[in-house]
């Protein structure tokens, strides 16, 4: 690598990976009625990174590659802060904030193959427990092949139906390894919701699903052609890569999560736990589910006070109802949570998963 190349990247990546952070803030905090306050709470990151980018040179035509990722991380950064600008500025509602965060996914799907050749990216797609863990970023380095990383199937933007997964570097086949299938929210996609979880299956070690759903959302009425498509997943998973039959949990946000109540109550699902987080859920379900698979059933629910889709009413309603039948519930309410994704949940999930225990 030159001296110039060595000192773009150098110069470029603090700025990106802040503003990426400061995006993650956001996402977390965001609450309709405090927009202006969460947007000032993150600063101006977005001038930083937009400096940096602008004073990388040219480079050799051998590091191509790595600069066409790095533009691409940077630029998609840069125009998820340029559409919440505009919405500062008064041009937009939420479905613009909603628009302009799509970027943020595309962003770290370009940054993460950096991960292996620069150790403050690899930091960055680590939870914060795990960031100062020399061990485990070796083993991280050390153990990348062919069978282990991000793997995309028929998950391309506007498809339907395909899955993104996630295998941590460190694997290895001779142990199972616990799966998390976790499912979008009703406008989203597998492709970008795979983030949402990534950092914590990477520190933790687990595998990780993000389908797409078969329709527009989940198959919440009508025919249900999300589950059998679940399960045709869930199989080439396991053909592929040692699962174990213990730890599976399917889980989800929105509409995501309330799917993971359909699929997952049903007497058939080979799902050993469930977590819906912010979600929906009618008490029919619990009447209605198979009462031999309600016995015992682990359910992590998780919801925010705040929540302004489906009020926090809901699921403690939810979770008196699935207790009732006989369901083994926990439950975490989170004060400052509005119908975003907490992702601080998602290594609490790993270790229930795991029975109490980090998973190994």
């Amino acid at each position: 690598m030159t001296e110039a190349v060595a000192d773009d990247i150098v110069a470029v990546l603090p700025p990106l990976l802040k503003a990426l952070e400061a995006l993650g803030f956001f996402q977390r905090h965001l609450h309709p009625p405090a927009f202006a306050s969460v947007i000032n709470a993150i600063g101006a990151p977005d001038e930083a990174l937009q400096a940096a980018r602008a004073a990388l040179g040219e480079w050799p035509g051998q590091f191509a590659g790595l600069r066409d990722r790095l533009d691409r991380a940077c630029n998609e950064t840069l125009a998820a802060f340029a559409g919440l600008r505009d919405v500062e500025r008064g041009n937009g509602d939420l479905v613009a904030v909603f628009r302009a965060l799509r970027h943020v996914p595309r962003a770290q799907e370009a940054l993460y193959p950096l991960a292996v050749q620069f150790p403050p990216v690899s930091s960055f797609f680590l939870n914060a427990a795990k960031r100062d863990d020399e061990d485990l970023l070796t083993r991280l380095e050390a153990g990348a092949s062919e069978h282990t990383g991000i793997f995309h199937d028929h998950n391309e933007s506007g498809s339907r139906g395909g899955f993104s997964v996630y295998v941590p570097e460190y694997y290895a086949p001779d142990r199972a390894w616990p799966l998390v299938m976790a499912l979008h929210g009703g406008s989203g996609n597998g492709r970008g919701f795979l983030w949402s979880w990534l950092r914590d299956a990477r520190s933790l070690g687990a595998i990780l699903v993000a389908p797409t759903a078969t329709g527009q959302t989940w198959a919440l009425m009508g025919d249900d052609t999300d589950t059998p498509n679940l399960m045709r997943i869930l199989e080439t998973v396991r053909s592929r890569w040692t699962i174990d039959a213990s730890r599976l949990l399917l889980t989800g946000v929105s509409d995501g999560g309330t799917f993971s109540y359909v699929s997952g109550l049903d007497g058939a699902s080979p799902f050993t736990h469930l977590a819906p987080v912010s979600a929906t859920f009618h008490p029919l379900m619990a009447e209605m589910a198979d009462a031999a698979r309600m016995q015992g059933l682990p359910i992590f629910i998780t919801h925010g006070k705040l929540d302004w889709m489906f009020p926090v009413q809901t699921a403690r309603q939810t979770r008196a109802a699935l207790s009732v039948a006989g369901a083994d519930v926990t439950y975490r309410e989170i004060d400052d949570l509005s119908h975003t994704y907490p992702r601080e949940i998602n290594a609490k999930l790993l270790q229930w998963l795991n029975g109490g225990q980090e998973p190994s």
